[in-house]
């Protein structure tokens, strides 16, 4: 029988090895896992390489993860924001790496991991800095029906870290509006897909034509309650 639903966090994390490549959904504070992120810093990993559209907001989440030491490198398209003190600070202390990719083309170097694309030309980038690769070198280009290209590189993950609203125990998952941002395409890129849902419903229970993450691309399922708020209803998250 065929159950994904784990314990716990710490059940659910269990083996992500020192020097993973970590994609961890969300868009700013909209749809970031942040008790899958807690139980990541719990778990001890190090040496991470940490994929994101941002890199941190305030003091927690991303941002407390950053804090601890044990991120390697980052690879994101927004990585400074008012609040995002924490990277700035290791940023220009030289303590992380950062490789910036445009929103779009880290959209698509994830869906390319997923779909077994080997690499792909872009427009994206061409004639700037982000043309070229870490160690300053060009990348390649081609010219296509008289418009220059640059090509690009799927980003594998060794594990997904993902937010959903709903799911069933043999994974398949449906998001809340903003939330659902990158979840997916990180869904598909990871050899391991670790999500958090609000509600797991019995089977059938979800519209087939709503299903937007097959649970073949989940591992392991964690239920998360919402924040309860002052006047002692819900929060519901983003």
């Amino acid at each position: 029988m065929i159950n994904k639903i784990a314990a716990s966090v710490e059940e659910a994390l269990g083996g992500i090895a020192d020097g993973a490549t970590v994609l961890i959904g969300g868009f700013g504070t909209a749809g970031i896992p942040n008790e899958l992120i807690a139980g990541l810093i719990d778990q001890g990993a190090r040496d991470l390489t940490v994929v994101n559209n941002n890199a941190g907001n305030g003091d927690t989440g991303l941002a407390a993860l950053l804090a601890t030491g044990r991120v390697r490198k980052i690879i994101c398209s927004f990585p400074r924001q008012a609040d995002s003190h924490v990277f700035d600070a290791l940023y220009r202390s030289g303590q992380i790496a950062l490789e910036l990719v445009p929103q779009g083309n880290l959209a698509e170097r994830l869906r390319a991991a997923g779909a077994g694309v080997g690499a792909f030309f872009t427009p994206t980038g061409f004639g700037t800095e982000l043309a070229k690769n870490a160690d300053g070198t060009e990348k390649e280009t081609r010219v296509i029906d008289g418009k220059s290209y640059v090509l690009e590189y799927p980003i594998h993950g060794d594990v997904a870290l993902i937010k959903a609203e709903a799911g069933d125990r043999w994974g398949n998952l449906v998001y809340r509006k903003a939330a659902r941002n990158f979840g997916p395409v990180m869904a598909t890129a990871a050899k391991r897909t670790v999500a958090t849902v609000h509600e797991i419903v019995a089977l059938g229970q979800l519209d087939p034509e709503a299903v937007v993450t097959p649970g073949i691309h989940v591992t392991r399922l964690v239920q998360i309650h919402r924040l309860a708020t002052a006047a002692g209803g819900f929060k519901q998250a983003a």
